[in-house]
């Protein structure tokens, strides 16, 4: 968050758009094609990670996480807000981890240590009050 400073606010808004298309283009890869987004619903911490809650076209949503950390996504009825969304995707990711590391192949290990490394960081932006007091993005 610290890189914010370093950011104009024309800099920062052009990040947040960035990061849509990130997350339009991943679920659109997917076979999964974005309707709308809940701009209220979803949350930008600039420069490190974006959460969108999109509509999709045959009307379901889901929640999508993006920035400096994998994209991912999974349904909306994992959580009931931002915040909880990013808490749900850092225990996907640890459980992922979890499985990769059983799989015991080296390249995989890698891949998983970084993914326990973003869990971590994620549950502990979860855990941060001052993150969550103001409904800005």
């Amino acid at each position: 968050m610290t890189n914010q400073v370093n950011m104009n606010e024309e800099q920062q808004s052009q990040w947040v758009r960035d990061q849509y298309q990130v997350a339009t283009k991943y679920l659109a890869d997917k076979g999964l094609i974005t309707e709308s987004v809940a701009v209220e619903e979803s949350r930008y911490l600039v420069p490190l990670l974006a959460v969108w809650k999109l509509k999709l076209l045959d009307g379901t949503k889901t929640w999508v996480i993006s920035g400096d950390l994998p994209t991912d996504h999974s349904n909306a009825d994992v959580a009931p807000d931002a915040r909880d969304a990013i808490r749900h995707f850092s225990l996907k990711w640890q459980l992922q981890a979890e499985n990769l590391f059983k799989a015991g192949e080296a390249e995989q290990n890698k891949f998983a240590e970084m993914l326990v490394n973003r869990a971590e960081g994620l549950y502990r932006l979860y855990e941060d009050e001052k993150i969550w007091e103001t409904k800005q993005g």
